[in-house]
């Protein structure tokens, strides 16, 4: 009994020694060779220039090297970074600019897009939180048009850019930084057509920049608000004029039926007679009656 205990011990230690060797090559297999590639030997910049002490080259496992990886230091020799780069991250083509770039934040704005700057308060600058990386919409406080300047009663407010990207804030434009920092200025990223709309609000009213959701990309339709909007004033339309009522003519005088034609007895001259009697002929109607007397 004593013996066959000892054995099944003994199969059981033998087992598991095959399975932890089975498991260390099963490991090995899947790291496979390795090679050299090159990561930031320190912290860089958005925008920075990179320079041979910037880089080192470390092993990494054949299987998992990141696209674009570089295994010549050489070739990274002063280029430029498109994001902030923390140490020990692989530098990679996709997060470099196009060979012949210049340092700066002019490397990191997109083709066809432009950077802009508008001076912030800490009111402006929604105390602070519009940080590089995050999104933004310009609003403006203006006059109504043909209104006179400075009169709030005719004043409103309208959102007139959307999903800004902030490019920097003063002199920084470290994208992974999360702590408010109230500054004087902001840079912002726009199209041409944008940066004109932005320099004709911020000329005829102030402006004010409103944080939004990173992901949302779902316009705000909206109108504008004015004061009396605001105060819940409704706009009474005026009443439409209405035309004066025509004159009215005269009723057409009616003609008086005519009268009959009195009877008008006609004396009528009678011969004498020979007894001396007279007659006078009287007409009545159409008949004739002679009467003697």
């Amino acid at each position: 009994m004593r013996s066959r205990g000892i054995l099944m011990l003994f199969i059981a230690a033998l087992a598991g020694l095959v399975a932890v060797g089975l498991a260390a090559r099963w490991m090995q297999n899947q790291g496979g060779d390795k090679g050299r590639i090159a990561v930031a030997n320190t912290d860089i910049e958005l925008g920075g220039r990179i320079s041979p002490e910037m880089v080192r080259m470390v092993e990494w496992p054949q299987g998992s090297v990141p696209v674009g990886a570089f295994s010549d230091a050489g070739k990274l020799e002063g280029r430029v970074v498109m994001v902030a780069m923390q140490r020990g991250e692989p530098l990679t083509e996709g997060r470099l600019a196009p060979v012949g770039t210049k340092g700066g934040l002019s490397a990191v704005v997109p083709a066809g897009k432009r950077a802009m700057t508008v001076r912030v308060n800490d009111v402006v600058g929604v105390a602070g939180f519009a940080l590089p990386g995050t999104y933004v919409d310009v609003m403006v406080n203006t006059q109504e048009e043909g209104s006179r300047r400075n009169d709030k009663d005719h004043a409103i407010s309208k959102i007139v850019l959307e999903r800004i990207l902030v490019l920097a804030v003063a002199q920084e434009a470290d994208r992974d930084a999360t702590k408010p920092k109230v500054v004087n200025a902001v840079t912002l990223e726009v199209t041409p057509t944008q940066a004109e709309m932005l320099d004709l609000a911020r000329s005829v009213g102030s402006l004010s920049l409103v944080l939004r959701n990173q992901t949302e990309d779902k316009p705000a339709e909206t109108a504008g608000i004015t004061k009396s909007e605001l105060l819940g004033q409704a706009k009474v339309a005026p009443e439409p004029v209405q035309p004066p009522p025509a004159a009215a003519r005269p009723a057409p005088a009616r003609r008086a039926a005519p009268r009959p034609a009195p009877v008008v007895p006609v004396a009528a001259t009678v011969p004498a007679v020979a007894d001396a009697s007279r007659c006078v002929e009287v007409i009545r109607g159409l008949s004739k009656v002679n009467e003697c007397f």
